[in-house]
């Protein structure tokens, strides 16, 4: 939660973060270095409408937020917590997409989700509190 609140603007509440814990333990991960927690991510799994002609309804993996601290940024980290949070959504709860909402201004994140396999289905205007539109990127699992 320390580093939600020191490297996103967007905050959560500690119940939201205990509640995706509790319900997607598979997705919810830290990354640590010397026994120190230094990114983490947090995902839900939610059932609706498949883009890339998969058709009908399918359970797909949500990127909710993931962030690592500055100083242990660019060392692959924040790479490693999407691609296991995937593969684990795949694995343990059927998941046949992943999607994530991102500034567009996030130069950084927008090129690593694209390394990883997403596109940009969209954009959302004013999604942020701050009035900022985000690209809501997927790809398909498997």
């Amino acid at each position: 939660m320390e580093i939600n609140r020191t490297c996103l603007p967007e905050n959560y509440t500690d119940f939201f973060f205990v509640d995706l814990f509790e319900r997607f333990p598979e997705t919810f991960l830290v990354a640590e270095e010397d026994g120190q927690v230094v990114g983490y991510i947090m995902c839900r799994i939610e059932t609706g409408f498949a883009n890339f002609g998969l058709g009908g309804l399918i359970k797909k993996g949500h990127v909710v937020s993931v962030a690592v601290v500055h100083e242990h940024r660019r060392k692959g980290i924040g790479e490693a917590l999407v691609f296991k949070a995937m593969e684990n959504m795949q694995v343990y709860y059927g998941a046949k997409q992943c999607f994530l909402e991102v500034r567009v201004t996030n130069d950084s994140a927008i090129a690593l989700y694209k390394k990883l396999g997403f596109e940009i289905t969209k954009t959302i205007y004013g999604y942020y509190a701050d009035g900022e539109n985000a690209y809501l990127m997927t790809r398909k699992l498997g």
